[in-house]
């Protein structure tokens, strides 16, 4: 008989809970500068909108505007990128890019809370 994993089985055993934004950012990998996403974000890395195709293990180097950190490309997949800072975040910036993303949201919002 079969057995079905169980929901724990799945569990996220990320190390750092992750915060879902929505920020512009610039990558910065083989000489060249190109324009991303921030999906999400923790204090050990982020997931990026990113059609560029980048080795994991490849040095990179993330600008927010705000801050600017070293990382290495862990995964890629389709449209999407994984990068581990190469120092963490501290809980500060964590919340400090969450509200800054919630502003860009909110300001992008039509007045009458109707999307565009």
């Amino acid at each position: 008989m079969a057995s079905f994993p169980s929901p724990d089985d799945f569990a996220d055993r990320r190390a750092h809970p992750r915060v879902e934004v929505a920020l512009p950012a610039f990558l910065e990998a083989n000489g060249e500068r190109h324009s991303v996403q921030l999906i999400d974000l923790s204090s050990g890395g982020t997931k990026l909108s990113c059609s560029l195709s980048i080795a994991a293990g490849s040095e990179v180097t993330l600008d927010c505007g705000t801050f600017i950190r070293s990382a290495i490309v862990r995964w890629q997949g389709p449209g999407v990128l994984g990068l581990c800072f190469a120092s963490e975040l501290d809980a500060r910036e964590v919340s400090a890019m969450a509200d800054r993303s919630n502003a860009l949201v909110a300001r992008m919002t039509p007045k009458d809370g109707r999307a565009s």
